[in-house]
């Protein structure tokens, strides 16, 4: 069941989060790695600063978590992340399908360039990845991240966005 997270599941969304994350540690930049991969108090102000999540509960328990973001003209798609216990059961499919569905802009979705598997993810549910230009200019519109993160990143759009 698909259903939008509340309070009382910031720490389900965190521990989810770390969990899944394990997928990046020698794979993204070690500069850009850190125990734990987002802190509390990041994922705190993520939630401050508009992020809402959409969550897969599975047998009474969050198996996955899909952050959205409402930035000017775009949606962001923020922490998309499955429990590794639960990854393979189509879970992100069916958060992205949810948050596609209810789009009324275009979505647009940052991550790390060397994370092939979350980048042919994306291209397998319709989002191309953008220039590198153009990378670097969303990046720095629509996203507030260090000049590193936007070297080592990619950003995917969807069918609203090339439409423009």
């Amino acid at each position: 069941m698909i259903r939008v997270c509340i309070d009382d599941d910031f720490e389900a969304i965190f521990q989810i989060i770390n969990d899944a994350a394990e997928a990046y540690r020698g794979i993204i930049p070690v500069d850009r790695w850190h125990e734990p991969y987002m802190p509390r108090e990041e994922l705190r102000a993520e939630v401050s600063a508009g992020v809402s999540f959409l969550g897969y509960e599975k047998d009474g328990e969050l198996a996955g978590v899909m952050g959205i973001q409402d930035v000017q003209d775009v949606t962001l798609i923020r922490h998309a992340y499955i429990r590794t216990s639960q990854r393979g059961h189509g879970i992100g499919g069916e958060l992205l399908g949810r948050i596609m569905g209810q789009a009324t802009k275009p979505v647009l979705i940052g991550t790390w360039a060397d994370a092939v598997w979350a980048v042919r993810f994306y291209e397998n549910h319709g989002f191309k990845v953008v220039s590198t230009q153009e990378k670097e200019t969303l990046l720095g519109k629509y996203w507030n991240v260090p000049d590193r993160q936007i070297e080592t990143s990619v950003v995917l759009a969807d069918q609203r966005w090339f439409a423009i």
